[in-house]
């Protein structure tokens, strides 16, 4: 019997597969109908439905002319306020937050670490690096420091937690607010291109923010790249938020 092709559930759950994966990066122009026919072993009219059924979906859109588009990703709404929280943003609008610590280091304070810190320069601090994920993509990379004085094995809590609001917790600060939060743009990096599946020489937003208990002291200070064209940032504060926009390393 003659090969009939796979069915065009099949091709559309493989494209969706490979948009998802970031195989196939937003704003890609698609191969032509004959090159995805034997790409993907399908026959014309399948290929077809697969690819419009993804138009429905968001996933692809037809630019008349140019041809089949990947989209790109949905944007985040990531609201910054008083009392930020990642995971709670995610879980808001039905992601599923995630993130991996990428390094974990001891480090005499940087005169910008130690000033947003309150603390002084080459003062001992914990340092992570991290990415963070929604729905397994990646969204956003960076730095957080802490000082060691205040909190001593903070990294062994930071591992038997959930979060950094229930490590706090477990040094005694039962809330804290956003103190100071400040954006702009740059050009990625390699790295930071590869780590956030960009295309290269896509800029970041880059946010560099200070976290402060009841009192008004410093607890936390953290730098992350943010993917672009998959996050815009709400702010509702009652405090200023210095917004600053720049191109250049950081």
């Amino acid at each position: 019997m003659r090969n009939q092709g796979h069915s065009w559930e099949e091709t559309r759950d493989r494209i969706n597969e490979e948009i998802t994966s970031g195989r196939l990066a937003a704003d890609t122009r698609l191969p032509s109908e004959p090159e995805l026919c034997v790409l993907y072993g399908v026959r014309r009219h399948s290929l077809r439905k697969a690819l419009a059924a993804l138009v429905s979906e968001g996933k692809l859109r037809v630019e008349h002319g140019r041809g089949t588009f990947v989209e790109r990703a949905p944007l985040l709404n990531y609201v910054i306020g008083t009392r930020t929280r990642w995971r709670e943003n995610l879980m808001s609008q039905g992601l599923t937050a995630s993130g991996e610590t990428l390094a974990e280091l001891t480090l005499p304070a940087s005169t910008r670490v130690a000033a947003a810190l309150e603390i002084e320069k080459d003062a001992p601090v914990h340092a992570r690096s991290w990415r963070g994920f929604a729905n397994d993509l990646p969204i956003s990379m960076g730095w957080a420091y802490h000082d060691t004085q205040r909190f001593p094995d903070l990294p062994e809590r930071r591992r038997s937690e959930s979060s950094i609001t229930q490590v706090y917790r477990s040094y005694g600060i039962t809330d804290y607010r956003r103190q100071r939060t400040t954006v702009f743009t740059r050009l990625a990096s390699e790295h930071e291109a590869s780590m956030l599946m960009l295309r290269p020489g896509q800029s970041v937003l880059v946010v560099q923010k200070i976290d402060a208990d009841l009192d008004g002291i410093p607890i936390g200070f953290a730098e992350a790249v943010w993917a672009g064209d998959r996050v815009q940032f709400t702010f509702e504060t009652d405090q200023p938020t210095v917004l600053t926009e720049r191109h250049g390393d950081v």
